[in-house]
């Protein structure tokens, strides 16, 4: 299934932009950074890693296909598409699969902000196994982008477990998004992580699980 089919067919409505949890039906919003301002960078960053690595690996089994997805904006300025490989082959166990990334110009994601039609969005997918990615390094350099730390990736990432029917996206070191097609796919991470819920948004999540 490619990725087209896969959100045609289970995300109908759904755009790959943020915010995934405001415009999707079932979902969580998770903080991943906590009390910024009363802790040294490093402590705050190591609380960081800790919660969505965790998270990440409640919902993605070593042996799960999923898509990555990687959305990067081109605002007609000199384009970097060399650099932007570089996203997955720092993070693949084995450049061979590196084959099968798939390359897609799209019209900009976001339609409201490109009247005069100029822009544009590159997106590229990887299909592959969770344990083909180093997806701990992956995680970290994404939770690393407002930081001002290196490695960092500045474009939007997507995780998409096809079995399961989720999608997985940090919009930056103070949270994540979890959406499904179902609660019960959530409902052991709404459980067990229910603390970790941001309470901004706690009343939505607890009814979509409470019915």
């Amino acid at each position: 299934m490619n990725l087209e089919k896969f959100m045609a067919t289970n995300f109908p409505n759904l755009i790959l932009t943020p915010p995934l949890f405001y415009n999707c039906d079932t979902g969580i919003r998770f903080e991943l950074g906590v009390d910024w301002k009363g802790k040294e960078e490093s402590v705050y960053l190591k609380g960081v890693y800790e919660r969505t690595i965790t998270l990440f690996k409640s919902l993605h089994s070593e042996n799960d296909e999923i898509m990555i997805v990687v959305n990067v904006n081109d605002f007609g300025g000199k384009w970097a598409f060399r650099g932007r490989l570089n996203i997955f082959s720092r993070y693949v166990r084995d450049k061979a699969i590196l084959y099968k990334l798939q390359h897609k110009i799209i019209p900009y994601i976001i339609p409201e902000d490109n009247e005069e039609g100029k822009y544009k969005t590159h997106r590229f997918v990887l299909k592959c196994k969770t344990s083909d990615i180093k997806y701990v390094s992956l995680l970290k350099a994404i939770c690393n982008t407002d930081m001002g730390i290196k490695p960092s990736i500045d474009d939007r990432v997507y995780f998409i477990n096809i079995k399961k029917e989720t999608i997985f996206h940090v919009y930056d070191d103070r949270g994540c998004d979890l959406v499904a097609t179902s609660p019960e796919t959530l409902r052991e991470v709404y459980t067990e992580y229910n603390d970790w819920i941001l309470d901004y948004d706690r009343e939505k999540i607890d009814k979509v699980f409470t019915m």
